[in-house]
């Protein structure tokens, strides 16, 4: 069940949207609104906007629990572009393009903690069972030994002479 919100005509570039865009996606709803909260650019704001709208989307339309949902896609589109002129040097005129944006939003509802919470319950019966807890330790990577000797070059001790001064 896919909850979509859009939003059309935003006055900020997309390259720019997709700089804030790119910090949530995948997230959960809790987790991106934390990182929009603080995040400091001005598409931020918008976006946190329409992540709420998407959310009562859900909680009103499809009455889902909003702690269950996850941003599985997020899409930044180009809109029309506004055509100004800026006079330059000599007479000429050149074309400031004043580009707009259009987001999609789409939630899913999920349910992968409660399978988390299977497995880590099982774990636990299978470890009480046995009566004993392993502790994994992550494996070491070795470094590959070099197949041939190195050589280091000689360094002769003392200096060689390039030029003769006059005694002193």
């Amino acid at each position: 069940m896919a909850v979509t919100a859009k939003l059309k005509y935003l006055r900020i570039p997309p390259r720019k949207v997709r700089l804030v865009t790119d910090l949530i996606r995948g997230k959960s709803v809790e987790g991106a609104q934390a990182i929009l909260d603080f995040t400091v650019k001005k598409a931020a704001k918008p976006l946190n906007k329409l992540l709420n709208q998407a959310v009562a989307n859900a909680k009103n339309n499809l009455h889902l629990d909003p702690a269950n949902l996850y941003i599985s896609k997020i899409t930044v589109d180009g809109g029309p572009q506004y055509k100004r002129w800026m006079p330059r040097a000599r007479g000429q005129a050149s074309e400031i393009q004043k580009r707009t944006s259009h987001i999609t939003i789409i939630l899913d509802f999920t349910r992968k903690p409660k399978k988390i919470q299977k497995v880590v319950k099982k774990v636990k019966e299978i470890e009480e069972e046995k009566g004993e807890k392993k502790v994994i330790k992550p494996e070491r990577p070795q470094r590959p030994q070099p197949e041939m000797e190195v050589r280091k070059p000689k360094i002769q001790k003392g200096f060689k002479k390039v030029f003769r001064r006059k005694a002193f």
